[in-house]
């Protein structure tokens, strides 16, 4: 009887341990809710040659306090018009080619390199931020 109140009372806990955790999976942002953990992939690319990387918001955002125009942007005239608030649009909402530029806009593969591998490269430590393929696109 002891046991079975036992496992009765450890499964409760898990649950309940599960409901709180929950929250933590998503980030409330002035632009709307973001979930922490995101798989950067995208229909724009038929066939992948890498993993998708595995990325989390909330490390970046929250513990690394990038801003968010770090990576969100709208650009005009050369400059970025995107503030917090906006509407966070996909990224192949603009790079819609998967690996060829199209005057001044990237590929999307572009896209990411630069701007992920750029800010990476200031930190310069790799193992806090990885630039090396497998560094990002883990298996």
């Amino acid at each position: 009887m002891k046991k079975g109140m036992l496992a009765i009372v450890v499964c409760l806990g898990l649950v309940a341990a599960a409901m709180v955790g929950s929250n933590s999976w998503a980030q409330k942002t002035p632009s709307g809710e973001v979930q922490d953990e995101i798989n950067i992939e995208s229909p724009v690319f038929p066939k992948h040659r890498k993993p998708a990387v595995h990325f989390t918001h909330k490390k970046h955002s929250v513990d690394y306090k990038l801003k968010c125009d770090s990576c969100h942007h709208d650009y005009k005239d050369g400059k970025n018009m995107w503030k917090e608030g906006d509407k966070v649009q996909k990224c192949e909402a603009c790079h819609t080619s998967p690996k060829k530029n199209k005057g001044k806009l990237l590929s999307l593969m572009n896209a990411f390199h630069k701007n992920c591998k750029a800010c990476h490269k200031e930190v310069g430590d790799p193992k806090k931020a990885p630039t090396k393929c497998n560094g990002c696109h883990k298996k």
